[in-house]
């Protein structure tokens, strides 16, 4: 393959500075991605080539500067160039997520006046020629994969080898077009639009600039010392900001290596592979992960049991310690040397996660045991915090500071204040430019002097470090005064690895109550052990036996709130497990996997009503989704379980 080189008078934008990297590492490898269980890469100069042929390619088709650019499909490295090809040529990219369903998409499309679309497969296709009718501006729909594709003849279609073989032709003709182009572009444009989850209304058109992407990636690389000998696994939605900002803007920024896994499916294998140094990823995919190990180690033999329980003791007792370069006791430092050689090591290994330097979690509270778990063997993971609309740069864990309680001190460049109502405001080199045609919702989400409003409450502790308590419009009260911060008990029960979700309910009302969904590879595998015989998830989810696990559960969470006095009054009485996992499909749940929470409330409103009437059960038929368009319908008597409840402290002092 031939390069190609593009002469630049400017270095401020993403595709300027992707064009920079291509000539001072040029030979180094800047993506991977495993086709066919075999690595294939490309050098810096081959993206950069790669990136003109596309640029050029779109415009031909008469893409140019203003346009926007929907971009789906799994994390491809012809996607991320699809990213980098738009905005070389002023266009703004919109990334929209993968397993949305058809009628999700049309919103985005028509809201960001789409005309052109390059996805990945048949699958994404076939959404878009199905939307296509009540999409106003959709024309051109470029696709990367053509399996499946030979008896389309759509005149929209067109394949992204024909897109870039036109583009190849038109930069032999138009010789300087690219670097016109480029010359153009300004930090302050627009350089990509992310889409909010829509959890209380219609999604929000997040407008970021190139400079605060640029600016937000070289904090973090000061900030964790990322450099271009770095790799990292992008295998989380392009859609997502995260994503957006690990996978393709510090990439760009610092010169390290993303990899795409094959599949969702071999994400773990591809990973293992890789060896990641830079890693991300919520909690509930580590939650997903120390679950794997656990099932594993109930099938291990009884020295691999032995070695584990041993040192595992040892680790939780000392581990964090030790990686933080604290002190801690000879015996145990000798001891887990020992560990770390025959336990540690191979674990991380197995995880994938044997050269991590950096790994970060966020999105969610995480549970206190995993977060012990993986810093005890040696991980050094840490916690996040931001938004979409701050490019999820606002507060990080420095190295030695790692808490559980809190998400980090504020980032280089980032101001932090606290409201009269406990709302966290912020300023950072990553805010938004505006909410793309949205200028009433623009002005409501900033306060005269420009501090984002984030909708979190919290405050700062003594150390200088943030402290989250709960989204600020969901914090309420009981009838008696107490506190009610559902998402904050919502994460302490999906701390246990048998709770997926968990929806509470008790704002203005005598107590509190929640909906319970069981994580049905945990549940299951519990439920084989125990000698306990089930056909499906609704036949598991109403086992009286598993309500007897998960109450052990919830009443642990109620003997923790007894030991806060403003939230002691806040313990569950009643709960019910869901028939149904909660599901994006089915409107409950935003592709982030945060819980519509007033949408959850009206569609079960009977369940609610149950829980506090003093029923014992309650019968349902729910309307699902299923991933073809088709609906149907499940029905099911839920039974209702009271808990126990504990007397705080206080109160027994009194």
């Amino acid at each position: 393959m031939s390069e190609v080189s593009i002469p630049r008078s400017r270095e401020d934008t993403l595709p300027a500075l992707l064009f920079k990297n291509a000539e001072v590492r040029g030979k180094k490898t800047a993506i991977r991605e495993k086709d066919l269980g075999i690595w294939q890469s490309w050098t810096w100069s081959q993206v950069s080539t790669e990136v003109a042929y596309l640029a050029c390619g779109l415009a031909a088709k008469g893409f140019s500067r203003g346009n926007n650019l929907a971009i789906i499909g799994d994390n491809r490295p012809r996607l991320y160039w699809s990213f980098a090809a738009s905005q070389t040529l002023g266009g703004i990219p919109v990334p929209l997520y993968q397993d949305a369903i058809a009628e999700e998409m049309i919103y985005v499309f028509n809201d960001a006046e789409i005309e052109f679309a390059i996805v990945e497969d048949q699958e994404q296709v076939d959404k878009l020629l199905e939307i296509m009718p009540r999409c106003n501006k959709l024309k051109h729909i470029v696709y990367d994969d053509t399996r499946g594709m030979r008896h389309y003849d759509n005149p929209a279609l067109i394949s992204y080898d024909e897109l870039r073989q036109l583009g190849q032709q038109y930069l032999a003709e138009h010789a300087d077009f690219l670097s016109r182009e480029l010359d153009q572009c300004r930090p302050d444009d627009i350089s990509v639009i992310l889409y909010t989850s829509g959890t209380t209304s219609k999604p929000k058109g997040v407008c970021l600039s190139h400079k605060a992407c640029i600016d937000v990636a070289s904090g973090d690389m000061s900030f964790d010392g990322y450099k271009d000998d770095g790799e990292i696994l992008s295998y989380l939605p392009m859609a997502w900001v995260g994503d957006h900002l690990f996978s393709y803007a510090q990439s760009i920024v610092a010169g390290f290596t993303v990899n795409c896994p094959e599949s969702s499916e071999t994400v773990m294998i591809d990973m293992k592979e890789i060896a990641p140094t830079y890693y991300f990823a919520p909690p509930r995919v580590f939650e997903n992960l120390l679950t794997t190990v656990t099932i594993r180690m109930e099938d291990a033999s009884n020295l691999k049991k032995w070695l584990y329980r041993t040192f595992m003791a040892v680790a939780r007792r000392s581990g964090s310690e030790i990686m933080d370069g604290k002190r801690a006791p000879i015996l145990d430092r000798v001891l887990y040397a020992i560990g770390n050689l025959f336990v540690f090591a191979p674990l991380r290994n197995n995880l994938g996660m044997s050269r991590i330097q950096c790994a970060y979690t966020g999105g969610a509270a995480i549970g206190p045991d995993l977060y012990r778990f993986y810093r005890s063997i040696g991980i050094n993971l840490k916690q996040l915090y931001g938004q979409t609309e701050t490019l999820a740069y606002v507060c990080k864990q420095p190295n030695g500071e790692a808490r559980l309680d809190t998400v980090g001190s504020p980032m280089p460049g980032v101001d932090i204040k606290v409201a009269d109502k406990g709302e966290i405001l912020v300023k950072s080199p990553g805010l938004l430019k505006e909410y793309y045609k949205n200028p009433e919702a623009t002005q409501e989400s900033l306060t005269e002097d420009g501090y984002f409003r984030t909708g979190d409450a919290g405050f700062v502790d003594q150390d200088g470090h943030l402290k989250i308590i709960d989204r600020a419009k969901d914090v309420g009260a009981l009838t008696d005064g107490t506190m009610f911060a559902p998402q904050f008990l919502e994460n302490k029960l999906k701390f246990f690895p048998f709770i997926k979700e968990a929806v509470c309910f008790g704002d203005k009302r005598d107590n509190v109550t929640a909906f319970i969904n069981i994580e049905m590879e945990a549940v299951g595998n519990w439920a084989e052990r125990q000698g306990l015989g089930y056909s499906g998830y609704v036949d598991l989810a109403s086992k009286a036996e598993v309500y007897d696990l998960l109450a052990e559960c919830i009443e642990q969470v109620n003997a923790d709130l007894a030991e806060e006095d403003s939230l002691a009054g806040s313990q569950i009485k009643r709960f019910l497990i869901l028939h149904k996992e909660l599901d994006a499909d089915d409107d409950e749940l935003t592709r982030t996997r945060k819980v519509r929470r007033g949408f959850v409330a009206e569609k079960y409103g009977v369940l609610i009503n149950a829980l506090y009437d003093g029923s014992d059960d309650c019968f349902i038929e729910t309307q699902v989704k299923f991933e073809d368009g088709r609906t149907g319908n499940i029905a099911a008597t839920l039974a209702i379980r009271d808990l126990k409840t504990v007397a705080a402290p206080s109160a027994l002092a009194a």
